[in-house]
């Protein structure tokens, strides 16, 4: 990218002083000579170079540009198309990178450039097709094939990505970017053991690189693999709280159990992917809207238990005083839920192949009065959109545990359990109390009347059924440590656990036998349709929660199918959700302090039938009105507190 051809000989000093990397020589020299002649193209051209390499784009620029323009050469417009890259100008890039790339076809550099420019403009496919070619000429650049597995991750083809992932940390072993985007993709095709691998490897290369540890430690929990586990999370604790160094918030939250901890690693996060500030699109304008139009964001308006717990709201919301826009930016599965959802709004938007800034006008132009993030910081979120403020109230709820100490999001939806009011402080958003629970349900989503027998479900034919269908990263050595202590007291017991895959099946049965369990004391449920999966809660006796990380959905699940649950209060958000459902249902009883209280009345009432029975009785009676299972009761509480903040909207 250096060397210019046919450079002058007077200007060839200049040239070798960037290759020797020495820019204020290459600066100087260049002054020297366009002091005689300042049209001097060659002397244009070396002193835009040598700013740009020293980061000075904004200068750089002018004379980049002039040069370009009076005496283009091959290389030019790279160095060109890369300063209005830096500086933010996408368009101008894209449109000088392209004419680069059309007059000089090998320049993989400046297609690798130009797919960036593309990129970051939402023009993903183009993007592909510039990095493929850029692959192709130069097969073993770990740029090009990084550049083409990731955007092939981005539209989430990841099975095609890992070839030219692995091709990348093949061709610069040592750069350690390589190993991680290998890992992240690894992970999302569920390779844990591999992305575990991948990402202890990046790690290795390089301490401080953000989000390794952190990615690496979710892969663990995914599988659980605990073998040193905790000391990685005090690690990651160090990392966050101490060294700066950003991390996952979704895999801190799982992890972790500090709100402070949890809020300075989101503020990391969110200085490190929203660097700047954009220009608001909504001035203080008011709207003269006969209905409030509230507009949900997500990319889990799919099969997702996001979308499950939605659904029938959308379909009750008031139509007399809103308006319910779905701006989707996930892939499409093409499933009922997506369907469903689709019809339930006033108007579905796919906004999937939208960069945040034409998704965001996009909502301005729909005035949106109520704009409500529904992801936080989960996997496919983008805080981006709500960042450049497109309207005047904007709040998160339901879809993340956690502040996302984000620019642009004022509210946060809660109760008065899952967030205390002495733990706002923990929390970048104002806090809008719903009058009851936080989390909905749908009273429509079915129930398969048969209940299964317990040997089609692979349960023993007699014995205590304890269960937890949580996710498997849900579940941590401490409590597991619970749960086999029971199963040693409590003679014929089983352990009914959500099936996650092979490699979690296998780490769970090594871990029960060495805290003395048979491993045909744990039962693994495999996926059903979910009417069925309601269904077979009958079979259990008692579900058991997790901690740091509770059960939401599947506590929600548990409890609507009349199945009693028995968590542990934790510190924060995550923590705290069942103790919310527990009170909502009036069984603050099974909301337990610690541990050691937890475990002690879960082996009272593995031993007192009648207890238990007393317990399933008043959990029937109480959930077909209670508010997280009654959607109209929930739909009119959430509704009252829209009203609210649409009266105390911001004036222009």
């Amino acid at each position: 990218m250096a060397t210019a051809d046919a450079t002058p000989p007077r200007l060839a000093e200049g040239w070798d002083a960037i290759e020797r990397n020495d820019l204020r020589a290459a600066e100087d020299l260049a002054r020297r000579a366009l002091a005689e002649d300042a049209l001097d193209g060659e002397a244009l051209r070396l002193l835009g170079a040598s700013l740009l390499f020293q980061d000075r784009f904004q200068e750089a620029l002018a004379p980049l540009r002039e040069a370009h323009q009076r005496a283009p050469r091959k290389g030019s417009g790279h160095r060109l198309g890369f300063c209005y890259l830096a500086l933010g100008d996408l368009e101008s890039a894209a449109r000088v990178l392209a004419r680069e790339v059309g007059e000089y076809p090998d320049l993989a550099n400046a297609r690798n450039a130009l797919g960036v420019a593309l990129v970051r403009q939402s023009r993903r496919e183009e993007a592909l097709a510039v990095f493929t070619e850029a692959a192709r000429l130069d097969p073993a650049s770990a740029e090009a094939n990084t550049n083409v597995g990731n955007v092939l991750a981005e539209l989430g083809r990841h099975a095609e990505a890992i070839a030219y992932l692995q091709r990348a940390a093949q061709a610069s072993p040592e750069l350690a970017d390589a190993h991680f985007n290998l890992g992240l993709v690894q992970q999302r095709l569920r390779r844990h053991t591999e992305a575990i691998a991948s990402l202890r490897r990046a790690a290795e290369l390089a301490p401080r690189m953000p989000y390794a540890l952190s990615q690496r430690i979710w892969s663990e929990l995914a599988i659980c693999n605990w073998q040193g586990i905790e000391a990685r999370i005090e690690q990651l604790r160090r990392q966050v709280r101490d060294e700066a160094i950003p991390a996952s918030p979704f895999a801190f939250v799982a992890a972790t159990d500090d709100p402070a901890e949890q809020r300075r690693c989101a503020e990391l996060h969110v200085a490190r992917t929203l660097p700047g500030r954009p220009a608001p699109l909504w001035q203080g304008e008011r709207y003269r809207h006969e209905r409030i139009r509230i507009a949900y964001l997500s990319a889990d308006f799919r099969e997702h238990p996001v979308a499950h717990l939605v659904a029938g709201l959308c379909e009750r919301h008031d139509r007399a005083r809103f308006e319910i826009v779905a701006l989707s930016y996930g892939p499409d599965d093409a499933s009922p839920m997506r369907a469903r959802i689709a019809r339930a709004v006033d108007r579905f938007v796919d906004a999937r192949p939208l960069a945040d800034e034409q998704a965001a006008r996009l909502l301005r132009d729909m005035e949106i009065d109520i704009a409500v993030d529904l992801m936080g910081h989960t996997t496919d979120a983008r805080p981006g959109i709500l960042a450049h403020r497109p309207a005047p109230i904007q709040a998160t709820w339901l879809g993340y545990p956690g502040t996302t100490a984000a620019p642009g999001v004022d509210y946060v939806l809660a109760d008065r359990v899952v967030l205390p009011e002495a733990a706002q402080h923990h929390w970048s958003e104002k806090v809008l109390y719903l009058p009851e629970c936080v989390m909905p349900s749908d009273d429509s989503l079915p129930i398969a009347p048969h209940t299964p027998a317990r040997a089609a479900a692979s349960l023993p034919p007699q014995g205590f059924v304890f269960c937890s269908f949580n996710n498997s990263y849900k579940i941590t050595p401490r409590v597991f440590d619970v749960w086999t202590r029971l199963l040693r007291a409590i003679d014929g017991s089983v352990l009914w656990l959500r099936d996650d895959g092979a490699e979690a099946r296998r780490n769970l049965e090594r871990e029960a036998a060495a805290r003395g369990v048979d491993a045909a004391c744990l039962v693994f449920a495999p996926r059903v349709p979910l009417a069925d999966y309601m269904a077979r809660h009958r079979l259990a006796d008692l579900f058991l929660d997790t901690l740091p990380y509770n059960a939401h959905t599947g506590a929600s699940d548990a409890l609507r199918a009349g199945l009693p649950v028995l968590t542990c209060t934790g510190r924060s958000f995550a923590g705290r959700v069942a103790t919310s459902l527990l009170h909502a249902v009036g069984l603050p009883e099974l909301a337990t302090r610690t541990l050691a209280d937890y475990e002690a009345l879960a082996l009272r009432l593995a031993r007192n039938p009648g207890e238990l029975a007393t317990l399933r009785e008043r959990l029937a009676a109480s959930v077909p009105g209670a508010a997280p299972f009654d959607t109209d009761r929930f739909r009119r509480g959430l509704e009252a507190a829209y009203v609210a903040l649409w009266q105390a909207r911001p004036q222009a």
